[in-house]
């Protein structure tokens, strides 16, 4: 019982981190939130690397770079815009942004076939031995 003590008064707590503060203007801050919402209500959801994909095809001016929408993402999960679900398939976790109104069991999810491809080009199958 004391160790446990002991291991539960030595625990750190989170870091307190405020909110998210964009420095982008105001305007230019509601056409990209606006865009990515309609990006991830149209598609279903999304990866990053999805999401980023449809952003570049439909051709944002404000957004500049992967790591300022990864910023504006957080920023939209923080105000209850979007959330986070994760989706898990055997041992691969794959984190999906949707919209709140979006039911996870009935949206459409990413092919088998896709998510093996992936998970081949990541770690590469040793030859089987006969």
């Amino acid at each position: 019982m004391f160790a446990t003590a002991a291991r539960w008064v030595a625990k750190k707590g989170k870091p307190k981190i405020g909110p998210i503060e964009l420095t982008a203007p105001p305007e230019q801050t509601q056409s990209i939130t606006r865009t990515i919402f309609d990006v991830v209500r149209e598609h279903g959801p999304l990866t990053i690397s999805d999401v980023w994909d449809h952003v570049k095809d439909v051709g944002l001016r404000g957004l500049t770079s992967k790591r300022q929408m990864k910023i504006m993402l957080r920023w939209m999960r923080e105000r209850q815009k979007l959330r986070l679900i994760c989706d898990h398939d055997g041992p691969h976790k794959q984190f999906l942004y949707t919209t709140w109104f979006t039911n996870p069991k009935n949206a459409p999810q990413r092919p088998k076939g896709e998510l093996k491809a992936k998970a081949e080009k990541l770690s590469p199958s040793l030859p089987k031995q006969p």
